[in-house]
């Protein structure tokens, strides 16, 4: 079975920064596309960062030039960095993982709240 963990998140001000992790646990061989997703209240959830198991990264446009994604392959983890957040940014953050042979895992959701 695979377990997935998020931590980090919260409130800051607008134009703070905040941290995401998302670390995978359990019997894993090797884990493909890493993703952040984020639903706001009222809206679908939508895509907010991605990168590949050779580090190749793509960002939503509206988070491009603030957030960063990273991962840390010998811990399973998949990081956020969010910088220079917008009140727009609030929302709840979940990890997708792709773990081979096993599918797709969500992690369990983070709220970020942008507010002065």
């Amino acid at each position: 079975q695979v377990q997935l963990k998020e931590s980090g998140g919260g409130l800051v001000q607008p134009g703070g920064s905040l941290r995401l992790s998302c670390a995978a646990s359990g019997s894993i061989a090797s884990i493909f596309n890493m993703g952040w997703y984020r639903q706001a209240p009222g809206k679908q959830r939508e895509l907010v960062a991605t990168i590949t198991s050779g580090g190749i990264t793509s960002y939503a446009d509206s988070v491009k030039g603030r957030f960063t994604i990273s991962r840390d392959n010998a811990k399973n983890t998949v990081y956020l960095q969010m910088n220079n957040l917008k009140p727009v940014d609030t929302a709840v953050y979940y990890c997708n993982l792709d773990i081979a042979w096993q599918g797709r895992y969500w992690g369990q959701g983070r709220q970020v709240t942008v507010s002065s």
